[in-house]
């Protein structure tokens, strides 16, 4: 005959409607149906927290407090180190999401993190080779960008680490091509008919119409090829001209409105960035000062 279950913890018990036993402190869940189970987990939560709102509360605000102070501490690191800054996040979108998937078992994850990471180790050993070879690949961001909308998930994370890991070759491959700079002045004089990205002669007048690529002219007057001058903006996410240092326009370079979607899914990735590198450890350090605190 149904009774009335007291379910004790802490000592406060807890009347919910459940069987009646001999021995209620002595309960085995195995002979009850999932609703009682339910109930049973139910209130022993509720016994559990009683009383804990002021607890409760200070979570809250240590969670909210430290969310502000992090967001302000990586604005800054940013600003001021940037290069820092890339590099570990960089190594945060890398290692963060293989931690959590190993600890799901989440397999098909782990298979194509394995393969990418393999192929991209392979690109950033031939991009820091000298003297640089001419097959040396190199990624159209519409090709990213379409890779990325395939699929989906995959392609936003492997998105952001592929871009990540771009910036860091294209920096690497423009210095030994010696037209660039991140510190100083370059180390060759930069002809009118050289693109200063890939140290390619240019074949393809400004005005003319080219069979593969076109020519592009930033308003510092210097001429690059199309996709490289769009690849060391985007995926590069450099915003200057490579040899001057000028600050590009990318309005004026993305007039066409079906070209700036480039520009917006860049944007979407930095967003991922901070998401899956910088949350998760944020997080973490919440759940390190709740624990230190004693708070549960």
């Amino acid at each position: 005959m149904a009774g009335v279950f007291e379910v004790e913890v802490d000592g406060v018990e807890h009347d919910h409607g459940l069987p009646h036993h001999d021995e209620p402190h002595q309960l085995d869940l195995s002979k009850l149906s999932p609703e009682e189970k339910w109930r049973v987990e139910h209130a022993r939560m509720h016994a559990k927290h009683e009383g804990h709102a002021a607890m409760h509360a200070e979570m809250v605000l240590i969670l909210i407090v430290t969310l502000v102070v992090a967001q302000l501490v990586l604005v800054q690191w940013k600003q001021r180190h940037s290069k820092s800054y890339n590099l570990v996040t960089l190594f945060q979108m890398w290692v963060v999401p293989l931690y959590f998937t190993t600890k799901l078992h989440w397999w098909r994850f782990l298979s194509t993190w394995f393969i990418f990471s393999v192929i991209t180790a392979y690109i950033s050993f031939r991009a820091t080779r000298k003297p640089l070879a001419c097959t040396t690949p190199r990624i159209k961001p519409e090709d990213a960008m379409d890779f990325g909308v395939s699929l989906l998930f995959y392609g936003l994370y492997y998105g952001v680490l592929g871009r990540d890991f771009a910036e860091m070759c294209a920096d690497f491959m423009a210095s030994t091509v010696g037209y660039y700079s991140a510190s100083g002045m370059p180390t060759k004089h930069l002809s009118d008919n050289i693109c200063a990205v890939c140290g390619q002669p240019i074949l393809v007048d400004v005005s003319e119409e080219g069979i593969i690529e076109n020519t592009y002219r930033l308003s510092c007057n210097h001429v690059f090829h199309e996709f490289c001058i769009r690849g060391w903006c985007i995926v590069g996410k450099k915003q200057m001209c490579p040899y001057c240092k000028e600050k590009v326009d990318l309005k004026r370079m993305f007039s066409n409105p079906w070209e700036r979607p480039h520009v917006m899914y860049g944007q979407l990735l930095d967003w991922l960035r901070y998401l899956v590198a910088w949350q998760p450890v944020i997080i973490g350090f919440v759940q390190g000062i709740n624990y230190v605190l004693g708070l549960e």
